[in-house]
């Protein structure tokens, strides 16, 4: 059975939907014929998705949902069982950040980033696996970070989160086993490198500059890994060349990793042009960044050239 077929008529709910990865996952498994529900702050631009998809022939749902409030997780997985009568996949693609030198950033904005980051994400994965053991199967998609292995200077609170997220996962793959279920329900947890999505438009900023990570990836394969691990999910599954190596030198030499992560934080930090500070969009969802791909990694070269050209 191909991959298409084994998705095929499949419910999938997903988080953080109405941009970056959790858009680009939406759109390629309503592609491969699951019927996605889609769920973030910004309704308009979810019913906007939704209306793509269905154009396109796909089956899409639209929840306006702010994962850090369990009344809107509750919500977002009523709606998904009134329509489809069952949950095969919840994909937790929650991630906001609050960047910038620990002391600078307001504690609320590093308290935001935790509601969101860990208890959303907690949210979530119990409305899942309450669902899933009452169905008696269910696949859960945690989307962490290479943050998960290794902490980037200017970003403590997120990096704090996505550390969680791993550990998180982690237990729940141990209770599933000690309940004899870790063969119907399955948890998986997707760690990229820096990825080039709204992501970074989307953060509140108190660097200084404009954000941006060197070397930044592709959305697309993090999109496929995350499509892939709704049909067999890894419990640790490192996105691309990067961020192997990453969790690699974590491992094998955790101090020297920190260090020259942070040396390379410090430096793209610099790059930026210069801006005021923000909240981005944190605890209000902005217009801006509708779109899978972020458009940073143009904006850095530009600033690269200015740069040289000065």
């Amino acid at each position: 059975m191909s991959d298409e077929e084994k998705l095929r008529g499949k419910t999938v709910v997903i988080t953080g939907a109405s941009s970056g990865l959790g858009r680009g996952a939406a759109w390629k498994l309503s592609e491969a014929g699951a019927n996605v529900v889609i769920a973030a702050r910004r309704g308009r631009v979810l019913d906007e998705l939704v209306e793509r998809i269905s154009s396109a022939g796909g089956v899409a749902v639209a929840v306006e949902t702010d994962v850090s409030d369990p009344d809107d997780i509750a919500r977002l997985a009523a709606a998904a069982l009134n329509r489809f009568g069952r949950i095969d996949v919840w994909v937790n693609n929650v991630g906001i950040g609050a960047l910038g030198s620990f002391w600078d950033v307001p504690i609320e904005d590093h308290a935001r980033v935790i509601d969101v980051n860990i208890k959303g994400l907690m949210y979530g994965a119990h409305a899942a696996l309450r669902q899933f053991r009452s169905q008696g199967a269910g696949i859960l998609i945690n989307v962490g970070s290479v943050e998960s292995d290794v902490p980037l200077a200017y970003q403590s609170s997120y990096a704090a989160s996505k550390a969680a997220v791993l550990t998180f996962g982690r237990c729940l793959t141990e209770e599933l086993r000690l309940a004899g279920q870790e063969d119907r329900i399955r948890v998986g947890t997707i760690m990229p490198w820096a990825v080039d999505t709204p992501f970074w438009t989307h953060a509140a900023n108190y660097t200084g500059h404009t954000l941006r990570m060197a070397t930044m990836e592709d959305p697309v394969p993090v999109v496929d890994a995350i499509v892939a691990a709704c049909i067999d999910p890894q419990q640790e599954h490192r996105v691309g060349m990067k961020a192997h190596v990453g969790g690699l030198a974590n491992r094998v030499m955790p101090d020297v990793a920190d260090r020259m992560s942070a040396k390379v934080a410090d430096a793209e930090s610099q790059k930026g042009a210069t801006v005021p500070p923000t909240t981005g969009a944190i605890y209000q969802p902005i217009d801006a960044g509708a779109t899978v791909e972020g458009g940073i990694r143009e904006r850095m070269q530009r600033e690269d050239d200015a740069r040289r050209a000065s």
